[in-house]
């Protein structure tokens, strides 16, 4: 049976900030089986949707956007920039975001924003980090007992480049010793006692929301101009895709 969940949702007084001199930027994630949409309006987020229905990207996710921007009270054409998730993650995940965010990008002809999918789950815990003088690792599931993961300081500097990992017995315990270490994503769910062997290990698995972080990281890449060329950016796959072949219900020869 398909398992659905919505999550959380939020608005913040729709069309309550509108101003055509404001930047609007659409934001899409489907890197995870959780999915979000959320539109930033002048460094604030002034809307906010996220999902969890296994396997329902390609089916949610454009009427999510059109829900949201109607709900705060724009249009698509009063958009300025669309960014999304671009990596590493779920490989159709990915694709669903990146072309849908393309898709837009090129229809209103507007800039493309790309933010990885680990620093966007490290943004959360800054604050925990920085009062616990500690590091942030996010973990997102690349199935088996592999990981994608990173490293970032109390400011959002990567210290550790992004990586896929395989899990084993006592595994970053060279950085374990030197410093804590806030583990965190559905990567860290399935790993948590992998992780939990070492006394600077902090494990905090489920997503914590910051959408005030996003806006600001989002807004500071729209103002530097950081934007992607729609016609050459492609999702930060990590991995390279590995199709298999189901083993059920095969008929026997």
């Amino acid at each position: 049976m398909q398992r659905e969940k919505l999550l959380t949702t939020g608005l913040y007084g729709p069309g309550e900030y509108f101003s055509k001199k404001m930047a609007n930027i659409l934001w899409i994630d489907t890197a995870t089986e959780t999915g979000t949409v959320a539109l930033v309006q002048e460094k604030t987020c002034i809307g906010w949707w996220e999902y969890k229905i296994e396997k329902s990207h390609a089916r949610l996710i454009t009427p999510m956007i059109q829900q949201i921007v109607k709900d705060c009270g724009l249009t698509m054409k009063d958009l300025n920039a669309v960014a999304v998730s671009g990596g590493p993650g779920s490989y159709t995940g990915l694709r669903v975001g990146v072309s849908t965010a393309k898709g837009i990008a090129m229809a209103l002809n507007i800039p493309l924003i790309a933010l990885s999918s680990l620093e966007y789950i490290a943004l959360s815990l800054i604050p925990f980090a920085g009062l616990s003088d500690a590091w942030i690792c996010p973990m997102i599931d690349a199935r088996r007992m592999e990981v994608y993961c990173a490293c970032y300081d109390q400011s959002g500097n990567e210290t550790v480049a992004v990586h896929a990992k395989i899990m084993e017995d006592n595994p970053f315990e060279d950085i374990l010793n030197q410093h804590k270490i806030i583990f965190t994503g559905d990567g860290a769910e399935k790993c948590k006692s992998l992780l939990s062997f070492h006394p600077n290990a902090w494990i905090i698995p489920e997503r914590i929301h910051a959408p005030e972080r996003l806006a600001a990281k989002l807004s500071a890449f729209f103002e530097a101009g950081r934007f992607e060329d729609l016609v050459t950016y492609e999702p930060f796959y990590l991995k390279n895709f590995v199709a298999t072949t189901s083993t059920k219900n095969k008929l026997l020869t």
